[in-house]
C-alpha cells in the first residue's frame, strides 16, 4: 500500500502477523496515519481506512483522548499498557473493556511508528493468565516486526531455534504451491532446485549452529508453474534474554535482477576474454569458453569456408572447426576438425539465411545434417535436447557458425538464451572486424586450396579420410596437397606433397605437380618409385626452379591380405600403426627430393598391411619444429597415433591436428587409410563387416 508518507509498504511484510488471536494496529509518523491492521482488530473494531490519521480513523480515541498515549509512545520511546479499558462497539447491551499495549516501532527510513495490539478483556476470565498471554504476544509481534523490517520480502516464513519450520507461510504456498504438511519441517528443501540443495542446506546448517547475526543466501525455487526462480532467502535469529527462540526469515523473488547480473557479466567475461586475441579463431574460441557452463553444456565453432563463392550461389562449402568447449563430466571434441557439405543441407539453409535458429527434440534423436557430423555424433553420445546455431556476420561477411547445445536434464535452450549469445558475438564486432581483415584473404586462399584437394574415394572393405589446415599466421595459399584415386586394376593410389613455398606460385606448381602425378599414375602401373622418377624428369623440364617432396603408395590386395607398394621423395616418411596401437616409420623407399638432378634409379619398397593398421601420410607441418630435431617431432607423432589406434578414423585424423603443436607459419596436409577387421574374425561374430565412415 502506498501513503502520503511517502514508504512503500508490501502486504506480505505483515503477512506475520495476520492469524495472531489479539488485535493488531500499526501506525506511522506523529499524526499516527494507520498504516496497517490485523484480521483479528478488524473483527473487533471493524474496518478503518489505512492512511487515515488517528482521531479520523477513530474519532472516540479523540474523545476519550487516547491519542495523547499514541503521541508519549512515540515521542519516549517507553512501551504503555493499559487494561480494562473501554472501547469498541457495544457486545450485547454492555460495554466491552480492551487490554492494550503500546509500543515505539522504527522503520528503515528513520521514520518512527507505534504498534498497538489490543485484546478483549470484556468476559475477565482469568484476567492474570489472559494479561501474561497479551504480553508474550506483544513481545513476539514487536520482535518479528523489527526483524522484517531489516529482511522484507515477499514470502515469511518461522522456524524453531534449530532450524525446522514451526509455522505456515502463505506466501510460500502461494509462490511454489507447497502445502503446509509438505513444508514443515525441512520439506521446505524439496522445493529448492536439485543442483542448489546441497550448498543451501550446508549454508542454512551452518548459520543455525553459529546462530549468524543475518543468513543470506541465493536458491532457485520451483514455482506453482513448474519453472525455477532465483530466491535470495535471508533470516535473522529472534532472542529473548540471551537466549534463541525462533528464526524468522524471509524469500524474494530476484530472477529479474539475477538475470540481469548474469547477463552484464557474461558479457563483461566475454569482453575481456576476447581483448587480447588477434586472431579469429582466438576470439572464437574465447568465446566459447564463457559460453560454456554458463548458458549452454557444449559449444563449437566453425569457420565457414566458401568454395569459389559458391555458398551464394547454392555450392558446396567446407565447415572447418576451430574450437570446442565442453562442461566438466561431458566430453569435448577436438578443436579441428573439417568436413565438406552440401549446398542443401540443413547446415547450409542455417548459414545461408544469417540468422539464429533454435530447435529441442527428444535426447539421442538423429538430427539429420543440421549440424556437421562431428558435432551430430557428440549430441547424440550426450544426450542433447537443444541447440542453438548462431551465424557470425562480420561487416557483412559470414566468418563462422558457433553451435550451442543443453544435454541431460539441463533445461533446453530458450529464447531469452539465444538473444544472450547473439548480443555476446554482436559485443566482439569491432574486435572480429580487425581479424577479419586478415581472415578474408586467408579463406579466400583455404577456399582455393580446398577446390585443388580432391575428396577421398568411398572404398568398399577400407577407410579414406583426409585433412587440411592451413597455416593461422599465413595468409597465402600454400603447397601442400593429397589424393586419392581408384586404379582400374583395383589398387587403391595415397598420395601426399609439398611445393616449396607459401605463395600463389607454389599453388599453382602444386596443382600441376598434382595432376601430371595422376597422369603418370594411370598412363603405366608400375611401381612408384619409377613412376616418381618420371614426375621428377619432366618438374626438370617444365618447372626447373621447382622443388618438392612427395609419397606415392599404391594398396594392392592380393590372397594374402592387403599389401603397400610405396616410394619416398625427400617427404616424411609414411606412419603404419597396428590395430594394438604399436607404430613405426616405413623408411625403406626413401629417394631424394623431386627437382634436382638424379640420374640413379629411384627405389620402391613393400610393405604388408595388417587388418586393422592405419597407414598414415602427412606433411612437416605436423611435425617440424624451428627449435627442436626432427626425430623429437616424429616421435610425438608416432605416440600420439599409436595412443589413437582404435579410435574412428575421422576422429583420429581430428585428434592428432588438435594435439600436436602444429608449425605456426607451415601448412599441414595429411591423409589416413584403416583396414577393416578380417572376414573370418566378423564371421566368428556373428555379423558382416561394416564400412565406418
Amino acid at each position: 500500500m502506498d501513503g502520503v508518507y511517502g514508504q512503500r509498504v508490501s502486504g506480505l511484510t505483515f503477512e506475520v502477523l495476520e492469524p495472531a488471536p489479539v488485535g493488531v494496529a500499526v501506525t506511522r509518523g506523529p499524526d499516527h496515519r494507520l498504516l496497517y491492521t490485523n484480521e483479528t482488530y478488524r473483527s473487533l473494531f471493524g474496518e478503518r481506512p489505512i492512511g487515515s490519521p488517528l482521531r479520523d480513523a477513530f474519532p472516540r480515541v479523540a474523545q476519550e483522548d487516547y491519542a495523547s498515549i499514541f503521541d508519549q509512545v512515540l515521542r519516549t520511546g517507553r512501551p504503555v499498557v493499559r487494561t480494562d479499558a473501554p472501547g469498541g462497539e457495544a457486545l450485547e447491551d454492555r460495554e466491552r473493556f480492551f487490554t492494550f499495549s503500546l509500543s515505539r516501532i522504527a522503520f528503515d527510513d528513520g521514520t518512527y511508528g507505534v504498534l498497538a495490539v489490543f485484546l478483549d478483556v470484556t468476559d475477565q476470565v482469568t484476567v492474570a493468565q489472559r494479561l501474561q498471554a497479551v504480553a508474550d504476544e506483544r513481545r513476539r509481534i514487536l520482535r518479528r516486526y523489527q526483524s522484517l523490517v531489516r529482511v522484507s520480502a515477499q514470502i515469511v516464513w518461522v522456524t524453531d531455534p534449530g532450524g525446522l519450520v514451526i509455522e505456515p507461510s502463505l506466501g510460500w504456498e502461494r509462490v511454489t504451491g507447497q502445502s503446509w504438511d509438505d513444508f514443515r519441517d525441512d520439506g521446505w528443501m524439496n522445493a529448492v532446485h536439485p543442483d542448489d540443495r546441497a550448498s543451501t542446506q550446508a549454508s542454512w546448517s551452518r548459520a543455525v549452529k553459529e546462530v549468524s547475526e543475518v543468513w543470506e543466501h541465493v536458491y532457485r525455487l520451483c514455482t506453482v508453474d513448474g519453472t525455477y526462480r532465483h530466491f535470495q532467502a535471508r533470516a535473522v535469529p529472534i532472542q529473548e534474554n540471551g537466549r534463541l527462540v525462533e528464526w524468522v526469515g524471509t524469500c524474494t523473488d530476484i530472477e529479474q535482477q539475477w538475470q540481469e547480473q548474469r547477463r552484464q557479466r557474461l558479457l563483461d567475461s566475454a569482453a575481456a576474454a576476447t581483448a587480447d586475441r588477434t586472431s579469429l579463431e582466438g576470439m572464437l574460441g574465447a568465446l566459447a569458453n564463457v559460453i560454456v557452463p554458463d548458458l549452454a553444456d557444449g559449444c563449437s565453432v566453425h569457420l565457414v569456408i566458401d568454395l569459389a563463392d559458391g555458398l551464394a550461389r547454392g555450392g558446396d562449402f567446407v565447415a572447418e572447426r576451430i574450437a570446442t568447449a565442453a562442461r566438466a563430466g561431458l566430453p569435448r571434441l577436438p578443436p579441428f576438425s573439417e568436413e565438406r557439405l552440401a549446398s542443401d543441407s540443413g547446415f547450409a539453409s542455417v548459414v545461408r539465411r544469417r540468422r539464429p535458429f533454435r530447435t529441442t527434440f527428444a535426447p539421442g534423436s538423429a538430427l539429420g545434417d543440421l549440424v556437421p557430423a562431428g558435432t551430430r555424433s557428440w549430441l547424440q553420445a550426450t544426450g542433447a535436447n537443444s541447440i542453438a546455431l548462431l551465424p557470425v556476420v562480420v561487416d557483412g561477411t559470414l566468418a563462422a557458425v558457433v553451435t550451442a547445445a543443453a544435454c541431460a536434464d539441463r533445461a533446453p535452450i530458450g529464447q531469452s538464451t539465444v538473444a544472450l549469445l547473439r548480443e555476446m558475438i554482436e559485443q566482439a564486432h569491432d574486435s572480429l572486424s580487425s581479424a577479419m581483415r586478415f581472415q578474408r584473404t586467408h579463406k579466400v586462399a583455404v577456399a582455393l586450396q580446398h577446390s585443388l584437394l580432391a575428396q577421398p574415394p568411398r572404398v568398399p572393405g577400407m577407410q579414406i579420410a583426409a585433412r587440411y589446415r592451413a597455416s593461422p599466421a599465413a595468409a597465402d595459399v600454400g603447397g601442400d596437397w593429397y589424393d586419392s584415386f581408384v586404379l582400374p586394376d583395383g589398387a587403391t593410389v595415397l598420395a601426399i606433397g609439398d611445393v616449396a613455398g607459401h605463395d600463389l606460385r607454389a599453388a599453382v606448381a602444386m596443382g600441376q605437380l598434382r595432376n601430371m602425378l595422376r597422369g603418370l599414375v594411370v598412363d603405366r602401373q608400375e611401381p612408384p618409385g619409377e613412376i616418381l622418377a618420371r614426375l621428377n624428369i619432366a618438374m626438370k623440364t617444365l618447372y626447373c626452379e621447382e622443388t618438392a617432396t612427395c609419397v606415392l603408395a599404391r594398396v594392392e590386395k592380393g590372397e594374402g591380405g592387403h599389401r603397400l607398394n610405396y616410394a619416398v621423395a625427400g617427404h616424411p616418411p609414411p606412419l603404419l600403426i597396428t590395430g594394438e596401437g604399436e607404430g613405426r616409420f616405413l623408411e625403406d623407399g626413401a629417394n631424394p627430393l623431386l627437382g634436382i638432378p638424379y640420374d640413379a634409379r629411384c627405389v620402391s619398397a613393400r610393405e604388408p598391411l595388417p587388418p586393422l593398421s592405419t597407414l598414415l601420410l602427412y606433411t612437416d607441418g605436423l611435425v617440424e619444429r624451428h627449435d627442436e630435431h626432427l626425430d623429437e617431432g616424429l616421435e610425438r607423432l608416432r605416440r600420439h597415433a599409436c595412443a589413437l589406434a582404435r579410435t574412428p578414423l575421422d576422429r583420429f585424423c581430428d585428434e592428432l591436428l588438435s594435439a600436436l603443436p602444429l608449425s605456426a607459419d607451415d601448412d599441414v596436409a595429411m591423409i589416413a587409410l584403416r583396414l577393416p577387421e578380417p572376414a573370418a574374425r566378423h564371421e566368428a561374430k556373428g555379423r558382416a563387416p561394416v564400412e565406418d565412415r
